[in-house]
């Protein structure tokens, strides 16, 4: 039995056409109509169903789906969900591209977030600090306590006086000594007050007055004194007195090791002899400190505190 084959011929028969082959014959009397309450299939009686079709031809029509397939019980489908669990992971080599990315994010994120603690957020704390210390040194002032001393007078750390430069728009306070995390970190100028690199102080008669300050982060009050030309004031504030200098050199680059920089009479300066000199140090270029600039003015002015401010501060 196939179910790709054309229905069979119907048991009945049309009807015979010979008599139409040689020419028209007498027509047949039409039939007489059915007697009342008859139906075409009889009187009385109702239509028949059609006769049952063969195999062949119900095959066509009645092609049931197939019956689903009976799987195994709660273990063979546990094994079945692992089996397809497994088939789902990763290769090892797609595992490890992902970490891989993943890491080099994070090492990314975490590189930004410390650049940004650098550069902006250390400034902040530093500024706030120095701040509150220069404030604290002038309250100190007004209430008469502290008097000008010695360099070595000072402890480690300890504020002595205000240092102006007009032409940048500084104000940060000095403190005794170059000490990273003491004073520079903090927003502060240090003193060279110590050892060989031992200066003199402001209201000495004569001596070169040398201070270090960061160029960059940590309040970096020495950020643009590569911009100061001679003539620019220099103003330092002390318990007594204020004592403006007026730049007169630079010397953009020279190695760390050069400590005759900050001499009484500093080499490289242009000064022949000795007299009333100040002396600021960085780190150059710029985010290094492979190298440092050196910036050298002379005492013009000294003014008693009692007096006022000089004229570099008030115009």
């Amino acid at each position: 039995m196939t179910t790709l084959r054309p229905e069979q011929t119907p048991s009945w028969r049309l009807p015979d056409p010979a008599p139409y082959l040689h020419g028209p014959g007498p027509e047949p009397a039409p039939e007489p109509p059915p007697p009342a309450g008859s139906t075409r299939y009889g009187t009385g009686r109702v239509a028949q169903p059609l006769p049952p079709e063969d195999d062949a031809t119900m095959s066509l029509r009645r092609v049931e789906p197939p019956p689903p397939v009976v799987t195994g019980g709660r273990a063979e489908r546990r094994r079945a969900a692992q089996r397809a669990a497994r088939a789902r992971k990763d290769s090892i080599g797609v595992v490890v591209s992902r970490l891989t990315g993943e890491l080099f994010i994070t090492l990314g994120v975490v590189m930004l977030l410390f650049v940004a603690y650098q550069l902006w957020w250390t400034n902040v704390i530093a500024q706030r600090q120095a701040g509150g210390a220069a404030k604290d040194l002038q309250h100190s002032w007004d209430r008469g306590e502290g008097a000008d001393r010695d360099a070595g007078a000072f402890s480690p750390g300890q504020g002595f006086a205000i240092v102006y430069i007009p032409a940048l728009d500084v104000k940060a306070p000095i403190a005794q000594g170059i000490g990273k995390h003491k004073v520079l970190d903090r927003g502060m100028v240090g003193h060279y007050a110590e050892g060989p690199l031992k200066s003199a102080m402001p209201w000495d008669k004569q001596g070169n007055f040398a201070l270090a300050g960061h160029r960059n982060t940590h309040g970096e009050p020495f950020r643009y004194v590569n911009r100061l030309k001679p003539g620019d004031k220099i103003v330092v504030e002390t318990q007594s007195a204020f004592y403006t200098y007026e730049m007169t050199s630079r010397l953009d680059q020279t190695p760390p090791a050069n400590v005759r920089v900050i001499d009484p009479v500093p080499a490289g300066s242009g000064f022949t002899g000795p007299g009333r000199y100040i002396t600021l140090t960085t780190c150059t270029p710029e985010f290094t400190s492979t190298y440092r600039m050196i910036v050298w003015g002379k005492m013009v002015d000294e003014r008693p505190r009692s007096k006022g401010k000089p004229d570099a501060l008030v115009n």
